[in-house]
């Protein structure tokens, strides 16, 4: 049975003047994007979709070269809407996303609600799927909505207990047939 694939992009540049959709990916993040493609569970992918955000393109990019597949883009699979703050420094943002998390159905300082960043991320792995027919699928995004797919294919209520490591750089897997999540979180680099 295919197996789906959700790898989010690796540590970022971060730029407080330049929008977070467009950010792309640290030397740190490009090294560690370039050791994913030493791990076995790469040779199974016959297909690439991506969220249309810089560091999530640059991360399916590096997939697909080595794979030599072509990437579709999904402009629905972006991170969770926080253009309303923009950048925030990492104490205030971990406060902000513990918040996302514990109050899916509130607009958190602006934030775009959990539940309606998981139904759109659910929506549209659900239509990739529906049209699969080319085996093991890469999905290529994000950690806040990686988090929320991963939580509904658990069948597991929104909170923030199941969301990846910090840093990024992680994927987990799930049996499409068996309907059942096969890891959590892990490095894409294997490192632990």
């Amino acid at each position: 049975m295919p197996i789906l694939y959700y790898v989010t992009h690796p540590q970022v540049q971060v730029d407080a003047n330049v929008p977070v959709p467009e950010w792309g990916l640290s030397e740190i993040g490009r090294t560690r994007a370039f050791a994913m493609l030493d791990q076995p569970w790469l040779g199974s992918i016959r297909r690439i979709v991506s969220s249309a955000e810089r560091k999530a393109m640059e991360t399916a990019e590096i997939l697909a070269a080595h794979l030599r597949l072509a990437i579709e883009v999904r402009q629905r699979m972006h991170e969770n809407d926080r253009s309303a703050t923009g950048f925030l420094p990492p104490p205030e943002f971990e406060i902000v996303a513990d918040q996302f998390f514990a109050n899916p159905h509130e607009s958190v300082r602006g934030w775009e609600r959990a539940i309606d960043a998981q139904q759109r991320i659910v929506s549209e792995v659900d239509a990739v799927l529906r049209t699969n027919d080319a085996g093991d699928v890469a999905f290529v995004g994000h950690g806040g909505v990686g988090t929320l797919l991963l939580l509904t294919l658990s069948g597991r209520e929104i909170s923030r207990e199941a969301d990846q490591p910090a840093g990024g750089g992680n994927y987990f897997a799930y049996d499409i047939g068996a309907r059942q999540t096969i890891h959590g979180w892990r490095p894409i680099d294997g490192l632990p």
